[in-house]
């Protein structure tokens, strides 16, 4: 691996490993000695990346609150604290929706559908913006203070480059907000639809966050609220299993889609 400080690859492995077990290196250049994980976002943790990126995944797939995750990291041997849980979550999941998030770049459909739903932030309802392609894949989502015309322009240009492309069609709920904003964000070609019973498929997508949500008992902060609504979405979408048209997927191929998913998302965050 090529040195994190001064990039060279003139590097040499050393006989030594950490306490945690990575592989140390000298770079002949500058120096220096550095492992694994020196130059990732992970140098300073005193556990190891993949149980930390265990914790921050559990968190945001289960309904599991911070204390139930430091109770089942102790049955793996590791004593960790819930204010521990809590900043992990605070550093990485920013990177997993990152991540997440990159993957799908440009991959969107010709037909979305947008919409909000409450979350209850500080003990007042606040706004999550989201929206999905006809194949139910998740474009973004964006927590808002307000539901007003600037925050559907907000979102619409954030779902624009979040997603690479115009869509052909874009189906609304008769919130007036919307009509000028798409016309000035996505433009007049674009195809928009404001029945509320042609909604219905972005209604049921909102199930998953507050089925999610509810346990919680609401957000302290508006940037956990945010930074956590964004994360498990993205988590959520990426672990989703797509089946072509309506044929059923079987619980066996379930469990060897989800097991492949989950590996390559660890190995790539722990990179």
């Amino acid at each position: 691996m090529p040195c994190p400080h001064c990039l060279s690859t003139s590097v040499s492995k050393r006989k030594h490993r950490t306490s945690l077990g990575y592989r140390t290196f000298c770079c002949q250049d500058c120096d220096r000695r550095f492992n694994e994980r020196s130059g990732s976002p992970f140098n300073d943790l005193q556990f190891p990346t993949d149980i930390v990126l265990l914790a921050v995944l559990w968190r945001l797939r289960y309904k599991l609150g911070f204390r139930d995750v430091a109770e089942l990291l102790l049955q793996r041997g590791f004593e960790v604290s819930y204010e521990t849980i809590r900043v992990w979550e605070f550093r990485f999941a920013p990177l997993v929706s990152e991540n997440l998030r990159t993957k799908r770049r440009g991959k969107a459909g010709h037909s979305w559908y947008l919409d909000e739903t409450y979350i209850k932030v500080s003990g007042r309802w606040r706004y999550l913006y989201r929206a999905i392609d006809r194949e139910g894949n998740l474009l973004d989502s964006m927590l808002s203070d307000k539901r007003d015309k600037h925050a559907a322009r907000r979102f619409l240009r954030r779902l624009l480059d979040s997603a690479g492309q115009r869509p052909l069609r874009m189906t609304t709920d008769k919130h007036p907000a919307y009509t000028k904003a798409i016309r000035w964000i996505v433009g007049r070609n674009v195809l928009h639809r404001h029945n509320r019973y042609l909604n219905n498929r972005m209604e049921q997508n909102h199930r998953p966050i507050k089925q999610r949500y509810y346990p919680m008992l609401g957000f302290a902060k508006f940037e956990s609220a945010s930074r956590f609504c964004n994360a498990f979405d993205e988590l959520r979408n990426y672990l989703r299993v797509r089946s072509a048209g309506s044929e059923h997927v079987p619980a066996d191929v379930r469990r060897k889609i989800f097991i492949d998913k989950w590996s390559t998302l660890m190995t790539e965050l722990s990179a």
